[in-house]
């Protein structure tokens, strides 16, 4: 969601006459649109906005704003932190940024926007697409869960839905401007639809509409509650041909008691029920999550009932993070017991788990062929070409730049514990 935060807030300043400057030691402005979910990514902000006093006490004409989730949390008290500060925006206002500052060029400054109002939170602002054939469609923001552990309801606000036909004439523009991927999001994107006005529709009604959208390749949505995902969606996985077999559903965690502290709503039975009905009812799904370790009150046997989740169930991708407080959440009001050396140890042993079971998974996909949507040249190596299959794995082959933005057959030949190497096979004639 951040990354489709930047894309819309570049576009919007571009509108409005801004230019996009790559190196930020040139810019007259910087922006940091900021996450507040872990601990590490609030340091991480304030080590990057503090090295930049000394550009903004030497050029009093430089513009230093701090936007998104963060802004939102801490308002007004980074700019008593940090006096240089122009701006604070928070999530609720990114639509009104330009205006902020071009107020603070015309010498209005210092600006603080944290709005508590979320009436704008949906409204579609112009996006720069970082690439031209995929882009990331905000179908709702917010979330209603209030996991004990989570700031995002808090910072984002309650769940707002967009009417589907504003989310399908959006999704139409892109792909007449070149966009053959889609990823729908949300904070709890399952949940779509609730409270929408008219009649009820839900987030597999939606995907039918977009599916149905000339000129798209693929249709992807994240990020899923276990809870929530119903019968429904994933029938309209399986029966949706552009929809991808690709499910991003955290679990947090596999122990019972943890997951009743985290207020996840689920256990872990009815998790592995999921995954065993996505499995039965969509072929060749690929499962995606995130944990938790080091929660408060986690034990060593909790922390063994995740580890045993992650080797049963054979998830394609884990994000592993270890817990710290986040402000106004009911988890923070505990004791953070359980010692960092041990959070370090099991996020180690959790992503060596993962690693061992996609190590095996990848191996055994040597030789098959899969379709690939081209993403553009490999990080790793320039002189190939990256993209991915439709169940999000990284393939990497040597090819013309002219298959970017185009589907192909790749045969692997190789992998490794994150990418999968292969060879282009002849388009039919």
């Amino acid at each position: 969601m951040n990354k489709l935060d930047s894309q819309l807030l570049s576009g919007e300043l571009m509108r409005h006459g801004f230019v996009l400057e790559g190196d930020a030691d040139r810019a007259d402005v910087v922006l940091y649109n900021t996450c507040s979910v872990r601990q590490h990514a609030e340091d991480r902000v304030f080590s990057h906005v503090g090295a930049l006093r000394r550009r903004a006490e030497r050029e009093p004409g430089f513009i230093v704003g701090v936007i998104g989730c963060m802004a939102q949390r801490l308002g007004a008290e980074l700019v008593r932190r940090f006096d240089f500060i122009d701006l604070v925006c928070g999530t609720r206002a990114f639509p009104d940024v330009p205006r902020h500052l071009e107020r603070i060029l015309a010498g209005g400054g210092p600006v603080v926007d944290v709005r508590e109002d979320g009436a704008v939170a949906c409204r579609r602002m112009p996006a720069m697409r970082v690439r031209p054939h995929s882009a990331h469609v905000a179908v709702m923001r917010g979330c209603d869960n209030y996991c004990s552990y989570c700031i995002v309801p808090y910072v984002r606000g309650r769940e707002m839905s967009r009417r589907p036909a504003d989310v399908v004439s959006e999704v139409r523009a892109l792909a007449e401007d070149g966009a053959r991927e889609v990823v729908l999001l949300g904070q709890n994107v399952n949940s779509y639809g609730r409270g929408l006005p008219g009649p009820a529709v839900d987030l597999a009604d939606l995907l039918g509409m977009v599916n149905d959208v000339p000129g798209l390749y693929r249709v992807r949505f994240v990020t899923s509650n276990p809870k929530d995902m119903s019968d429904r969606i994933l029938r309209a996985v399986a029966e949706l041909d552009k929809v991808c077999e690709h499910l991003h559903v955290p679990a947090q965690s596999a122990s019972n008691p943890v997951l009743e502290r985290m207020n996840r709503r689920y256990t872990a039975g009815q998790y592995r029920d999921m995954a065993r009905r996505a499995r039965e009812t969509i072929p060749d799904v690929e499962l995606a999550s995130d944990f938790i370790v080091g929660f408060p009150g986690e034990t060593a046997q909790d922390f063994d009932r995740t580890l045993a989740l992650v080797q049963e169930v054979r998830f394609q991708q884990s994000f592993v993070f270890k817990y710290s407080p986040r402000p106004h959440t009911l988890a923070a009001r505990w004791p953070d017991d359980v010692p960092d050396q041990t959070k370090r140890e099991r996020n180690l042993r959790l992503l060596d788990a993962q690693e061992a079971v996609d190590t095996k998974r990848r191996t055994g996909m040597i030789g098959s062929d899969v379709q690939v949507l081209v993403d553009g040249v490999s990080k790793g190596d320039p002189r190939k070409l990256s993209g991915r299959t439709r169940q999000n794995d990284i393939v990497v082959f040597e090819g013309s730049e002219e298959l970017v933005g185009r589907l192909c057959t790749v045969r692997l030949t190789d992998s490794t514990p994150l990418t999968l190497f292969g060879a282009v096979l002849p388009t039919p004639s």
